[in-house]
Formats: structure tokens, C-alpha cells, sequence
């Protein structure tokens, strides 16, 4: 199995940058903006769509009983929200 290589956001303003020409500084700032802006309404309880690549949306765990690491202890853990993403077929199919 080929070992996977991790892109960061540096990485991710880097070809944005050179593949549309824009300022780096400029490309980090949508990013940056983008990403503010997903969560704002994540925190609100919006579903984020974006065609062809996929929906954020906040998913709800049930509390649960746990057991503590390293230990048989008993332990409850609360109900939780969490962030998720469903990619979308397009975004699917090309991968």
C-alpha cells in the first residue's frame, strides 16, 4: 500500500495560488474566511452544501457508558456534538 501524504493549508494556499495566479496572502484570507464561515453556521445548526464536493453538518452522540482506560471502572460519558462531512458524488467519483 502507497503511503499517504497529508496537504496542509499552507500547501492547499500554495497551489491555489499558483493555479489562479492570486497573492498568497489573498488566497489564505478566503481560505481562512471559508473556513470561519462553515463553522459560524455549523454553531448554528446549519447543514454547509457544497455541490459537487460534499455537506458539513453536526451530528449528535448519545451519552453512553464507558469503561476508563487501563482501569474496569465504569464511567459515563456524556452526549456530544460533533462535526461530519459527507462527500458528494462528484467529489466521489473522482477519487
Amino acid at each position: 500500500m502507497a503511503k499517504t501524504k497529508t496537504v496542509s493549508k499552507a500547501d492547499l494556499v500554495d497551489m491555489v495560488s499558483d493555479e489562479t495566479q492570486m497573492k498568497k496572502r489573498d488566497v489564505k484570507t478566503v481560505i481562512d474566511t471559508m473556513i470561519d464561515n462553515v463553522a459560524k453556521h455549523l454553531n448554528s445548526g446549519d447543514k454547509v452544501q457544497l455541490t459537487g464536493f460534499g455537506t458539513f453538518e453536526v451530528r449528535e452522540r448519545k451519552a453512553r457508558t464507558g469503561v476508563k482506560p487501563g482501569t474496569t471502572e465504569k464511567i459515563e460519558i456524556p452526549a456530544s456534538k460533533y462535526p461530519a462531512f459527507k462527500p458528494g458524488k462528484a467529489l466521489k467519483d473522482k477519487i
